[in-house]
């Protein structure tokens, strides 16, 4: 073979093409745990499951209870930086917060999906299992609903038993709610917020006033561009979405065991029409009829 011809064939002995699945493979070797395990600790999250009877449906059901626990937990970090923005005059951290929540909120309400289709049945094949639980005794919902203004020392009691939760819900029973924060931020602004309202006791269920009233109708009335009606908006926003938590929960127990008594002993549908009725941050609606 002549010296051209060995130069072509070597020329011809090109290396096998790297292919696409090759390229893209993911590292694959750890020395432990791999780094998203590490991070999301998906292990201890796929292991909490500890079901109590032989139903196949108390699996959605935990699971379900469950994340929505992980959403009042990312809801009150947000309503909490909200609330720390205000104290320090950044509406602009305050609204970003508010309007993350929002989208919370709507992740948080569709959690009710996989349970708002089931029979009394279904629901009472595994019922027995919760014993006296209730979703009423939700240490991390309760903080949600302090930073709301809903506030009662008597909701403390259930946790008498739980130092840590105990303590951080005494804590967040004498601070100022999301709303207090907003009122306060508004009479700094010039706005007629009547010294009774800021001096209220923070730890007691906040109480609607006129003369609040009085000042949202005024922003409302005015330029809806300016920082203060926007934070208006974006409460509102947050509102209307616990409104309909609350009624999607009314709606989907009322289906699962219609006006029986509720687990852990509570009124049950009668409770969650109670609570269905109230407002959040009340003025806010009212002033609208005004504007």
């Amino acid at each position: 073979m002549s010296h051209d011809a060995d130069h072509a064939a070597d020329h011809d002995q090109v290396a096998e093409p790297v292919t696409e699945e090759e390229t893209a493979a993911p590292h694959l070797d750890f020395a432990g745990t791999t780094p998203y395990e590490d991070y999301v600790q998906a292990d201890v999250l796929t292991h909490l499951q500890t079901l109590r009877s032989d139903d196949p449906g108390e699996m959605v059901f935990l699971v379900t209870t469950q994340v929505m626990e992980l959403w009042f937990t990312v809801i009150v970090h947000e309503w909490e930086t909200a609330s720390r923005a205000l104290a320090a005059d950044d509406v602009p951290t305050a609204v970003a917060a508010l309007k993350r929540s929002v989208r919370e909120l709507e992740a948080l309400n569709a959690s009710w999906r996989p349970l708002a289709q089931l029979t009394p049945g279904q629901f009472n094949s595994y019922r027995a299992a919760l014993g006296e639980g209730s979703g009423f005794q939700s240490a991390m919902y309760r903080r949600m609903e302090f930073l709301l203004g809903d506030k009662s020392a008597s909701m403390l009691v259930p946790h008498r038993g739980a130092p840590r939760v105990h303590a951080e819900l005494e804590k967040a029973l004498h601070e100022p709610s999301l709303y207090d924060e907003v009122l306060r931020l508004l009479a700094r602004r010039g706005h007629d917020v009547p010294r009774a309202v800021l001096d209220r006791d923070v730890s007691r269920r906040y109480e609607p006033s006129p003369e609040v009233e009085a000042v949202w109708t005024t922003l409302y009335a005015g330029d809806e561009s300016v920082e203060t009606a926007r934070l208006g908006e974006a409460l509102s926003d947050v509102a209307e979405l616990v409104w309909r938590w609350r009624n999607d929960h009314l709606v989907a127990t009322r289906r699962a065991m219609g006006a029986k008594t509720g687990t852990g002993g509570s009124a049950g549908v009668a409770w969650l029409e109670k609570r269905a009725r109230g407002t959040v941050f009340p003025e806010l609606w009212t002033a609208r009829s005004h504007v």
